[in-house]
C-alpha cells in the first residue's frame, strides 16, 4: 500500500486532489481528511471491507461504532429507515457542524460498521471539511456515499 500526501492549496488544482481520493475510495481504500477537530480516517461506508480497514488501522474494537459522513441532507433518507422532522430541524441549525444524529439504518448500512447496532451515527461535516469529502464522494460512480 503506498502513502500519498497531497497539500490542499485552495485552487483549482485542489479537484484533482479530489478526485484522486474519491478514486481510492471507490476502490476501496482509505483516505485522511480534516474535520473540527481532529484528522478523520475515511472509507466507504456502504463497503464493509474497505471500513473493516478502518477498525484495523486504527486498532479500534468492532464493537465501537463508526460515524458515516455524508455529503448532504438528503443522504439521510438513502442510509436511514426513517427520519424524524426532528431531525430535519436540527440538520438544518446545526449542518454543516459537529452534530452527530443516530438513526436507525438500512439495511444497506453493513453491521459491522454499527458495532452490531440498529443505528448508525451520521454527521454533515463544516464547510471546510465537506466541501472536500463532498466533491470526493460525488465524484464519477460514488453517487454521494459516505465515508466513515
Amino acid at each position: 500500500m503506498e502513502t500519498i500526501i497531497k497539500k490542499i492549496t485552495h485552487t483549482e488544482e485542489d479537484k484533482k486532489i479530489y478526485e484522486q481520493a474519491g478514486q481510492i475510495l471507490r476502490a476501496g481504500g482509505l483516505v485522511a481528511f480534516p474535520t473540527e477537530t481532529v484528522y478523520g480516517l475515511g472509507a466507504d461506508a456502504l463497503d464493509a471491507k474497505a471500513s473493516a480497514k478502518i477498525y484495523a488501522a486504527k486498532g479500534r474494537p468492532s464493537d465501537n461504532p463508526l460515524i458515516v459522513h455524508i455529503a448532504d441532507v438528503n443522504a439521510l433518507y438513502d442510509l436511514a429507515k426513517e427520519v424524524p422532522d426532528k431531525a430535519l430541524v436540527l440538520a438544518e441549525k446545526f449542518w454543516p457542524g459537529p452534530l452527530t444524529m443516530i438513526l436507525k439504518k438500512k439495511d444497506k448500512v453493513p453491521d459491522s460498521i454499527t458495532g452490531g447496532l440498529g443505528t448508525a451515527y451520521k454527521k454533515l461535516r463544516s464547510i471546510y471539511s465537506c466541501t472536500k469529502c463532498q466533491y470526493i464522494r460525488k465524484a464519477k460512480s460514488n453517487k454521494g456515499r459516505a465515508c466513515n
